[in-house]
């Protein structure tokens, strides 16, 4: 049984006065000294928050320490949140390193993402001193082809943008409606975000492991795939892709063979979640034991075809 402590934390940003980005400490051994310790580092989506999908799941079974927290504009971190502002996205995710490693002598071992939280992710690793020495990255449904976006959210969007000017995207975030405003210029902002530096200055010695579901809208499968291209020619560092059956963008879905719709509907929040969970679990221990190679993930499928 999980006998982990967590600590809600506020950290004070460095770039924003008055904003405290409000996170999730996960200690295994809260009474060890945390200097020198290895944490993973648990990042939303767009409109997401630090405990939705499989994140606390992860935190709670991962066997080292961990922080997910809110990026700005996010659920419990104040700020405003503009769907083009990846640059926000990354300034966060540095002031939360600076603060871990100057407070608690933490070294940052892992990094798991969640499509927005993947792609500020990827940028931060390529350019960033901390980001070098991440043993591991943990891609879920994150984009590589930004102009796509154009493509499935333009015909949502344009007839607002031509009436008033914006579009309001009114979502759920932790049980509370959320609205989030969204100007012709974030989509453009959006589509200009640079993912190409992951071919030249992704760090070598870095394990990847890309999740992408097949039945995924948001993001075509396809990103993926330009992933494991551009980083599985590195050395020593590894590329593992795993794409997964009936699953979408957010990791819900399930093999529907034997169930009823009753227990697909339960299913599909749970299963999927759990799935992950387990995939990433499985992947670190090869990842902590250096037994990695780039290629194919199969895990769980060797006799259940």
């Amino acid at each position: 049984m999980d006998q982990s402590v967590s600590k809600t934390i506020r950290i004070p940003h460095t770039e924003v006065d008055g904003c405290l980005i409000a996170g999730v400490l996960q200690q295994s051994l809260p009474e060890e000294s945390t200097d020198g310790k290895s944490i993973a580092l648990i990042l939303h989506g767009t409109m997401g928050h630090k405990d939705y999908l499989y994140q606390k799941r992860l935190a709670l079974r991962l066997p080292i320490d961990s922080f997910r927290f809110d990026f700005r504009g996010n659920h419990e971190t104040p700020g405003e949140w503009r769907h083009g502002a990846l640059a926000d996205d990354v300034a966060d995710l540095q002031v939360v390193v600076k603060y871990l490693i100057s407070n608690f002598g933490y070294k940052i071992k892992l990094v798991v993402g969640h499509s927005r939280g993947s792609i500020a992710a990827f940028h931060w690793l390529c350019t960033s001193e901390e980001g070098k020495t991440v043993a591991g990255f943990v891609n879920c449904s994150g984009r590589y082809r930004m102009h796509k976006i154009y493509e499935s959210l333009l015909p949502i969007y344009k007839p607002h943008f031509d009436v008033q000017g914006f579009y309001d995207w009114k979502v759920t975030v932790a049980r509370k409606e959320v609205v989030g405003r969204i100007f012709p210029s974030d989509l453009e902002e959006f589509t200009k975000w640079d993912t190409s530096i992951v071919w030249d200055r992704f760090p070598l010695n870095t394990h990847v492991l890309s999740l992408h579901g097949l039945n995924d809208t948001t993001v075509p499968p396809y990103d993926a795939i330009i992933y494991a291209r551009a980083l599985g020619s590195r050395a020593p560092g590894s590329h593992n892709l795993h794409l997964i059956e009936d699953a979408d963008h957010n990791f819900t879905g399930v093999r529907r063979h034997g169930f009823s719709a009753l227990h697909l509907q339960f299913l599909s929040r749970v299963q999927r979640q759990d799935e992950i969970v387990d995939t990433i679990l499985e992947w670190w221990q090869l990842c902590e034991r250096g037994d990695l190679k780039t290629g194919v993930w199969s895990t769980g499928v060797r006799g259940k075809l």
